[in-house]
């Protein structure tokens, strides 16, 4: 016992001899759709420059690969099963009513979003936050938000450059007011992944763009007086990006009845929610052995996609295969997202420099989003909540190897 409480202490004085320390700052970018290989097909010199100069790797998005759950266990390090943010659009129990994007009356209610995003860990903890259109961000979680936010709902939007100009902004405050975490959000390449797919050309004029403007904002940051040199900037994404067609989809009402009364939201993945249990089986029995999807009663999907337990899940879950989906709209657009998140396409550019980081190092093989979240905790010295992720598996990208338990 003598020897367990030594090893304790010793590392919480470690802990606490780290934070005490550290006085940087932490500026986080997501770039939806940010596929891990666009910086490798397309011309992004600031990405290599970042490569050169700071860390390069490979993040694995969780499942599924969509923007709301992503980025929302990006903010709190757990899985989008455990934080109730479980898609885009899902049912709430059985209320009838429906979290989406679009609807101002579920997706502002805090009272869905579980976890402790890190914006509030760190202010609980005297650190001064702010985001710049991050996922959850403007909504009152815990009954708080972080101490700089934007309102994602107040149009127009700030444009690209605003936004770059509200980061510098937010980073030359005077000392007692300056947040040290800063977590800002582009829409692209997302929306030209999802126009024009991935490899097009329209895509690759978005990805340039994006890192023409990054490669801006890390400038103005390191001439920043007394602080450019004690910025860590972090860059990554939600999810990556595959090409669809027109002749890759399994139309749902081929196989499923209408008088079964299912509530079909979604197509890669798809949460099917059905009123009357009883025709569960008659759903699953029915799509059992289709060609291009997989299918699951609900609290039965494989372990690995840590996926379908949570109580607003659909009964049944059907994924189909990498570009492919189960939908019953006859449009179908360029490019979207949502698979299996161990799929090579899916997986999201990583990038890290700054003065917690090492220089020049690639790292090999991917590591789990949930693992940013106490990343950032550690970054900022503080005590990160319990979540899904580990400080270790992504300790190796840092200067000075974080504590051990």
């Amino acid at each position: 016992m003598k020897r367990l409480t030594n090893v304790l202490l010793a590392a919480l004085m470690a802990i606490a001899a780290w934070a005490a320390g550290n006085d940087t700052y932490t500026v986080i970018v997501s770039c939806d759709g940010l596929r891990w290989d666009y910086a490798e097909c397309y011309d992004m010199p600031f990405f290599d420059r970042l490569a050169r100069e700071g860390v390069k790797a490979v993040m694995q998005p969780s499942f599924p690969t969509k923007t709301f759950p992503n980025h929302y266990t990006l903010a709190t390090g757990l899985y989008p099963d455990h934080h109730g943010i479980i898609a885009n659009s899902f049912r709430l129990g059985d209320s009838g009513k429906i979290y989406s994007l679009s609807n101002n009356e579920t997706r502002s209610n805090g009272k869905y979003y579980g976890g402790d995003p890190i914006w509030l860990t760190a202010k609980r903890q005297g650190v001064k936050t702010a985001t710049v259109y991050w996922v959850g961000s403007d909504v009152k979680i815990q009954g708080e938000h972080p101490n700089y936010w934007q309102d994602y709902q107040k149009k127009p939007l700030l444009t690209f450059d605003q936004r770059v100009d509200e980061v510098i902004n937010l980073l030359s405050m005077p000392q007692d007011k300056r947040p040290r975490l800063v977590m800002c959000y582009f829409e692209e390449p997302d929306h030209s992944g999802h126009s024009y797919g991935p490899n097009s050309m329209k895509t690759r004029r978005a990805a340039q763009n994006i890192d023409s403007l990054l490669w801006s904002m890390w400038a103005r940051i390191k001439a920043l007086p007394e602080i450019g040199n004690k910025v860590n900037l972090i860059i990554t994404g939600d999810h990556g990006m595959a090409w669809l067609s027109q002749q890759r989809k399994v139309v749902a009402r081929d196989y499923i009845k209408e008088e079964w009364g299912a509530k079909i939201l979604g197509d890669s993945p798809a949460l099917i929610y059905v009123d009357n249990k009883q025709y569960v089986d008659s759903i699953v029995n029915a799509l059992q052995g289709v060609d291009h999807i997989r299918v699951w009663r609900k609290g039965e999907l494989p372990e690995y996609l840590h996926y379908g337990t949570n109580p607003n899940m659909g009964d049944v879950v059907v994924m189909p295969d990498l570009g492919w989906l189960f939908t019953n709209s006859k449009r179908v657009i360029a490019g979207t997202h949502g698979w299996d998140n161990t799929a090579s396409d899916m997986q999201v550019g990583f990038r890290a420099i700054g003065p917690d980081f090492k220089v020049g190092y690639v790292r090999e093989g991917t590591f789990r989003n949930v693992c940013i979240y106490p990343l950032l905790a550690h970054l900022l010295g503080v005590t990160p909540s319990p979540c899904d992720g580990t400080l270790q598996e992504v300790g190796d990208m840092l200067k000075v190897a974080p504590p051990q338990f």
